[in-house]
């Protein structure tokens, strides 16, 4: 998931610089939504880990 943020980050910068600006945010915007979901997605994960009482597999 944050490998598609990314992607779409690089897709708005590119659009920035070529002067499409409307495409340049609306990349930006679900560049952003995508990682604020992968932050809550990450912070569920490692409470849940938590109170399961195990650490990380490594």
């Amino acid at each position: 998931m944050l490998g598609w943020a990314l992607i779409f980050f690089i897709v708005a910068i590119i659009a920035g610089i070529m002067g499409f600006g409307g495409i340049a945010g609306a990349a930006a915007g679900v560049a952003q939504i995508i990682f604020f979901i992968f932050l809550v997605l990450l912070v569920i994960s490692l409470v849940a880990n938590a109170v399961r009482g195990r650490g990380p597999r490594v």
